[in-house]
């Protein structure tokens, strides 16, 4: 899985070199459940949007070839899961990949044997793969059971040097822990992304995360002085008993936002479907983080508590 995996020369550009990010915020409205076409076709149209706008680096939401399935447990969609080397999505997303000169961290329903991941395939802007990782922390909650679906990722925590920088890459509840940002700082990376979906609690529709939910990403994108980037789906989505009723539903609240490498929020999506556009300035920025000497400073040897589950050595 992780030896490069070329396609067919095509005669397509030569890959920019700037780092120019793209956010996309995509709904599920007016697409039927089971519409797969549909779903790829709009996930298709806004990466070529987000090309013709300049961007080098495009990041769709999670799991974006459907509805979010893991409101409840259903062992047949698990027949849905594919292996990167059979998956369609995947391979149309190389010649994409290649034909726009873009890098696409592409999200999956990944199965390898009898393991099933919730996984991104990162494809360069030559439409190699470079390789995948697998969501370390899942959910398991009213409305989001991942637990069902998806093993605890293997593979770390990536970060891939692409022909547009060095770009890493986590999972939407990854996102909730600094030490993911901080393990993709450390090995350099240029920018983090988080493909995501979350909304509303159906146990308790007073909560409303969004607000929190972008402050912890922002600080992550401060502490480490890295922009982030986040691709949210937005609308509600209806999850049905057996005779058509409602048995609950999620409001997928949207919010996809880019930051600067303050932490700064510099796009901010609207309701609906969107698309955010960004240049980033890595070699600014590194010499700017180096500059202020959060890395250096560190002193991993007092940081062993870390390893603990309950704060004992």
């Amino acid at each position: 899985m992780e030896q490069a995996n070329p396609i067919p020369s095509t005669n397509a550009p030569d890959a920019p070199r700037k780092l120019v990010v793209s956010a996309i915020q995509l709904t599920a409205i007016g697409t039927p459940q089971n519409d797969i076409e549909g779903f790829w076709n709009r996930a298709v149209d806004a990466v070529r949007e987000s090309a013709a706008q300049g961007a080098t680096l495009i990041l769709l939401p999670e799991l974006f070839l459907g509805p979010y399935f893991c409101q409840s447990q259903e062992a047949s969609l698990m027949a849905f899961a594919k292996e990167v080397d059979e998956c369609f999505i995947v391979r149309e997303m190389q010649y994409l990949a290649k034909e726009l000169g873009v890098v696409l961290p592409v999200s999956l329903y990944e199965r390898k044997q009898n393991a099933l991941y919730n996984s991104i395939v990162m494809i360069d802007a030559d439409g190699t793969i470079l390789g995948t990782y697998r969501k370390s922390h899942i959910p398991d909650g009213t409305g989001y059971q991942e637990k069902f679906y998806f093993t605890p990722g293997d593979t770390g925590f990536r970060v891939w040097n692409t022909k547009i920088g060095k770009v890493g890459v986590a999972i939407c509840w990854d996102q909730w822990f600094p030490e993911a940002a901080r393990a993709m700082a450390l090995q350099g990376a240029d920018v983090i992304l988080y493909p995501t979906a979350i909304g509303s609690e159906p146990q308790d529709p007073t909560l409303n995360s969004r607000d929190h939910w972008q402050r912890v990403m922002q600080g992550h994108s401060a502490a480490n002085m890295v922009p982030v980037v986040a691709s949210n789906r937005y609308g509600t989505e209806i999850l049905q008993n057996e005779d058509g009723t409602e048995k609950q539903r999620i409001h997928f609240y949207g919010r996809s936002f880019i930051t600067d490498e303050t932490g700064k929020i510099v796009k901010e999506a609207k309701d609906g479907r969107d698309i955010l556009v960004y240049e980033v300035n890595t070699e600014e920025n590194r010499a700017t983080r180096l500059a202020w000497g959060l890395f250096r400073d560190r002193r991993p040897e007092l940081y062993k508590v870390l390893l603990t589950k309950d704060g004992v050595v």
